[in-house]
């Protein structure tokens, strides 16, 4: 876990990173232990260092939140502790300072301690640099834990169709793979909304150090069909576990894109990701090209780090989304 940049007020029995977690208290589990958050380690499960990968990566976002929140729930908490005399006050009153702070308290925060714009101006670049580096790690993260559970049930289904194991086992067996991944994705989906709430204070903060900044949203859903026979993918990847598949000609809605695959939806709701270039629509092709680009910016101009953070958030966000929507699929064992 990622050290706050606060000192633990361990004295007085109260810490920063505790206030921080308080203030994001509408996201269940977050004032909460790595026990309570992935659960103890039995020893069964081979996705283990996947899961505690993730979690690790996710501290980030959970200890620190926004170096403003941190801040004005710091003010908050001396305020808290002056008036009442006891440090559970503090708690109280940070919890108020965070909350009083909202999506401009980074801003705040970032002028109470520089006056000069152009120091204002390169913090928060290094700030949205580290950001965006962190979410990279924490995608990857997320994307191995999510190939690791699919190659569970994947194998699950294999030995019961050779024989080796009996329906009751296999259905036992992948009973426990689904309850695991649904702890993970409840895991990723904290995650991502951590992100996104650091993700509006960040969006503040570049708005005033670089007036005009226009934020660049997700692909436009748009009809399209397919050229050939594809593989839907759980995650942009040809080596990714597969959802299913889609015939030539079949029709499906472009919702987003990352690293060149178009995240897609079929007319039954399955939802996934095909090589951009399995599309037959031109225009749908060049929207995933360019939103899996504006990703890809690393420039010290906050204006492209704020829009790349953006499109780093909306790629966590849609490959969530995509595991939740194929655990319905994933985790069953196959009747034929």
């Amino acid at each position: 876990m990622r050290k706050s940049a606060f000192a633990v007020w361990g004295r007085r029995g109260v810490s920063v990173v505790a206030i921080a977690g308080l203030l994001t208290g509408c996201a269940p589990g977050q004032f909460s232990t790595q026990s309570q958050r992935i659960g103890s380690d039995d020893g069964t499960d081979a996705c283990r260092p996947n899961v505690v990968a993730l979690d690790s990566t996710g501290n980030f976002f959970g200890a620190q939140i926004a170096t403003g929140v941190a801040i004005g729930a710091l003010g908050g908490a001396a305020i808290g502790g002056l008036a009442t005399g006891n440090w559970r006050g503090a708690a109280f009153g940070a919890l108020a300072g965070g909350i009083a702070g909202g999506a401009t308290a980074y801003w705040s925060a970032l002028q109470q301690q520089n006056a000069d714009q152009a120091v204002l101006y390169q913090r928060v670049s290094s700030d949205l640099e580290r950001e965006n580096a962190q979410i990279d790690k924490t995608q990857v993260a997320f994307d191995q834990l999510t190939d690791c559970r699919f190659r569970q049930g994947q194998a699950i289904r294999a030995d019961y169709r050779s024989g080796r194991i009996t329906r009751d086992h296999a259905e036992a067996a992948m009973a426990v793979v689904r309850q695991r991944a649904q702890r993970d994705l409840q895991l990723a989906q904290l995650i991502s909304k951590q992100i996104q709430d650091r993700g509006q204070q960040f969006e503040v903060a570049a708005g005033n150090v670089a007036p005009g900044m226009a934020r660049t949203g997700p692909v436009q859903a748009q009809a399209a069909e397919m050229r050939a026979a594809t593989t839907l993918k759980v995650r942009p990847d040809p080596s990714a576990p597969d959802i299913a598949e889609l015939r030539p000609r079949e029709r499906v809605q472009v919702a987003g894109a990352r690293n060149g695959y178009a995240l897609v939806e079929t007319n039954s709701g399955t939802r996934g990701y095909v090589p951009a270039n399995d599309l037959n629509s031109p225009g749908a092709r060049r929207s995933v090209t360019i939103a899996s680009n504006a990703a890809t910016v690393r420039s010290g101009d906050v204006r492209t780090l704020a829009g790349s953070n953006a499109a780093r958030r909306d790629d966590f966000a849609q490959s969530v989304a995509v595991a939740e929507s194929a655990q319905t699929s994933g985790f069953q064992l196959a009747t034929g």
